[in-house]
């Protein structure tokens, strides 16, 4: 299988850092986000990687090719001429992902999951299986019993958004989106049928797309999971490495 790394934003929220290197190299116990994340599912046995890139594009793929690609088959899916959003990079790395079922990583996700189990336990009938978790927060995907994608909703502005129209959000099972996700080589054939252009969101997509195509949500039982994306979180970053991805 292979595995798109979004690599492509701009780290915004950890500036000043990102101002001098890209979120993809920013350093976690003394290596790159980049780096914890290529060999976390090297580990689980995936060998083929699209790392897409936009914001210091040139600096990602020099630090690339200084680790000899990791050891893996890494392909760049160049985003220089226009940043297009989680659901614009995977359907603009399409001749880089057909083929079948692929992998899809945030940068700037750490966790503990074993992804071989995430893996196995994708639906093949579904467009895209999607690791969720019980973590608090305001934003959060509606399932319905079947673990299936119907909405989503932000508690704090009291938002709903669903194709199914008007719903209750607490009548549903309510989880965080945890940046991972299983997607079918069928999803390209959905971007192109429904008119989706260069620039969207992934979750966006997902939303407007679950009535017509099946999405379901996996809860692993144990989560352990940092996002990187303030400098607030750099700290608990670098100590959840050394206690709990030591490999990596």
């Amino acid at each position: 299988m292979k595995a798109m790394i979004f690599a492509a934003g701009l780290g915004t929220r950890l500036k000043p850092i990102t101002d001098t290197i890209p979120k993809a190299l920013v350093p976690i116990d003394g290596k790159p986000l980049l780096y914890r994340v290529v060999s976390k599912l090297k580990a689980a046995g995936i060998s083929d990687f699209v790392i897409n890139v936009h914001h210091f594009a040139d600096s990602i793929i020099g630090y690339t090719h200084e680790q000899d690609d990791f050891g893996a088959n890494v392909h760049f899916s160049d985003e220089r001429d226009l940043l297009r959003e989680t659901g614009g990079g995977i359907k603009f790395a399409r001749p880089l992902l057909e083929g079948g079922p692929f992998l899809v990583h945030n940068v700037d996700i750490l966790s503990d999951l074993d992804v071989g189990w995430f893996i196995a336990q994708a639906r093949p009938d579904a467009l895209s299986n999607i690791l969720v978790s019980d973590r608090k927060t305001q934003r959060y995907f509606l399932f319905d019993d079947a673990m299936r994608l119907v909405g989503w909703t932000n508690l704090a502005t009291g938002e709903v958004r669903s194709p199914y129209g008007k719903i209750d959000p607490w009548r549903f099972r309510k989880y965080a989106f945890a940046g991972i996700h299983c997607v079918s080589g069928g999803i390209f054939k959905v971007f192109d049928e429904d008119g989706w252009g260069d620039r969207f969101s992934i979750t966006d997509f997902y939303i407007q797309e679950c009535a017509r195509h099946p999405i379901y949500g996996i809860v692993p039982s144990e989560l352990r999971l940092i996002d990187v994306g303030k400098v607030e979180t750099l700290a608990e970053a670098d100590e959840f490495v050394r206690n709990t991805l030591k490999t990596y």
